[in-house]
């Protein structure tokens, strides 16, 4: 083999390691755009976490923020409420779940559906469970001699007590509780 032949060489696998890299360049330009709409919108990223001032809220009352395009019903219960959600047997629910994302598999007692352990606060996801409706607060057969507590879907008639839990009706399950957390005394993180 001669002195040119050994640079031939050379140039053909230049060209061929050239036009390999060129390819894959484009390819990856080509495909990029398709693999980059798949990734979640701004307006979603921003909405995956938000944090609720509840400051004013006195017991007894309750605050409906937007998220994830869902509302959530972030209610500051009263002793009252408190004392009649857990009175209730968790074997006696049409739904023994908690349905609570910040503690995965436990059963429906009010302890297991509330951000705190003295109970007075409730975040829920205010969707019925039936068909999406949302329910009316202090409504139903749930509510209180007070006059506070409870929901109901007029949609359908289901009846929810004191802690969100499905009580009467055709709604199957109990609001869900999505994941929260207070941040500080007065603000709730939500995502």
């Amino acid at each position: 083999m001669s002195h040119a032949e050994d640079h031939e060489g050379t140039r053909r696998d230049f060209l061929y390691y050239a036009t390999a890299g060129a390819g894959a360049v484009t390819a990856g330009a080509a495909i990029w755009p398709l693999v980059d709409q798949m990734n979640p919108s701004a307006d979603v990223q921003a909405l995956s976490s938000i944090r609720v001032d509840v400051s004013g809220l006195d017991a007894g009352t309750q605050l409906t923020v937007k998220w994830l395009g869902k509302p959530v019903f972030i209610r500051r219960r009263t002793p009252e409420e408190i004392e009649a959600a857990r009175a209730v047997d968790p074997a006696d629910l049409p739904d023994n779940a908690a349905r609570n994302e910040n503690l995965g598999e436990a059963d429906g007692a009010d302890e297991n559906r509330s951000m705190d352990e003295a109970g007075e606060w409730l975040v829920q996801i205010g969707v019925c469970t039936h068909l999406g409706c949302v329910p009316l607060n202090n409504a139903g057969d749930y509510v209180l001699d007070s006059g506070v507590g409870g929901w109901f879907c007029p949609c359908h008639g289901s009846h929810y007590d004191t802690s969100g839990r499905i009580r009467k009706g055709p709604a199957p399950e109990n609001l869900p509780i999505p994941v929260a957390e207070f941040v500080d005394e007065t603000t709730i993180k939500l995502g």
